[in-house]
């Protein structure tokens, strides 16, 4: 093998051995079945069993062994050389590939920059730096406009088993990339003053998040809401300007707590049965369509956030009119 092949091969072996952490015998071997594979295309009809390739771990020269005679072609050591190469590259693209995987593992759960790279059916290709990932069209925003080049934020919420391995999830819809923005806006949010307790969403129309604090002198609502509204809006701006958040502080006390669930409507009173998990609510007549919300949104959020079946009426004082919505029977049941 010529001088130059060998030096080609002792520098890609020494790269695979050290730099990334696979046992050299284990290439060597790769190598080695590689080489007698090559051998065998050129050499149809052979008795495999009969056959073997040797390789000089230090030098990189390969030879055909027959019953233990050398039976190396003339010329053919270019061409182990070339398969050796071949091979060892390949053996360096998995590992990097496994580092990548593995360095991702560790981030499931919270929130990358992304650029949309192309489409492939439904499903979106995003480059996220090191690796590509994807978004099926289940963690895709239904009302949010998609092109090539789009800088985006993904919520980074699995690694699954795909058609060419282990492949990268990522999700525009999931409740997570709340919580991963809150605590990027949010200092409070990042350093554990303020508490996220929880977080339900209707991806690209509205989302309630339930904050608390129990360090004195902090306001749990106020920090997530920021001077004038500017951490939300930069949070409602990364989601394309298409959700609502309402921020409610999460109380222990159900009537408060389901109450404040209910925002933007305002002066309710709550009833709550306890055992049955039903509250009662009685709401001005004014307040009545922001309590229930478009097509039902907002109560349907809130008994989602409270985990209470939520009945509206209108106040008492008013006549205690009844709420009638087509939501209402869903709630019941849910």
């Amino acid at each position: 093998m010529p001088a130059i092949q060998r030096s080609e091969f002792a520098l890609a072996l020494n790269q695979v051995a050290s730099e990334r952490g696979v046992d050299v015998s284990v290439v060597l071997d790769t190598v080695k079945n590689a080489i007698l594979a090559a051998y065998r295309k050129d050499h149809p009809g052979i008795e495999v069993e009969e056959y073997s390739a040797d390789l000089n771990p230090n030098t990189g020269e390969a030879k055909i062994l027959h019953l233990g005679k050398d039976v190396t072609p003339p010329g053919f050591g270019r061409i182990a050389a070339q398969t050796a190469k071949q091979v060892i590259l390949q053996k360096i693209r998995e590992k990097e590939k496994e580092a990548i995987i593995t360095d991702y593992k560790i981030k499931i759960g919270t929130i990358v920059n992304g650029m949309v790279l192309r489409f492939a059916g439904s499903n979106i290709i995003v480059d996220i730096g090191k690796s590509e990932a994807i978004m099926p069209v289940s963690e895709q925003i239904s009302n949010e406009k998609y092109h090539l080049n789009q800088r985006l934020v993904f919520y980074l919420s699995d690694i699954r088993e795909g058609p060419k391995g282990d492949e990268i999830v990522v999700s525009r819809a999931h409740k997570g990339l709340i919580e991963g923005l809150f605590k990027r806006e949010v200092p409070e949010v990042a350093q554990g003053s303020v508490q996220i307790k929880e977080i339900v969403r209707e991806p690209g129309n509205r989302s309630k998040i339930a904050v608390f604090s129990n360090q004195s002198g902090i306001d749990p609502v106020g920090s997530c809401v920021g001077q004038k509204g500017v951490r939300v809006q930069a949070i409602i701006q990364e989601l394309g300007g298409l959700e609502k958040i309402d921020i409610i502080q999460w109380s222990e006390n159900s009537e408060v707590y389901i109450a404040q669930a209910l925002s933007p409507a305002k002066n309710v009173r709550v009833e709550v049965n306890e055992e049955e998990k039903v509250a009662h609510v009685f709401v001005p007549a004014e307040e009545l369509s922001l309590a229930i919300g478009k097509d039902g949104q907002n109560v349907r959020l809130a008994y989602k956030l409270t985990k209470y079946r939520i009945e509206i009426e209108g106040n008492e004082d008013a006549g205690a009119e009844k709420a009638e919505s087509e939501e209402k029977d869903e709630e019941k049941t849910a």
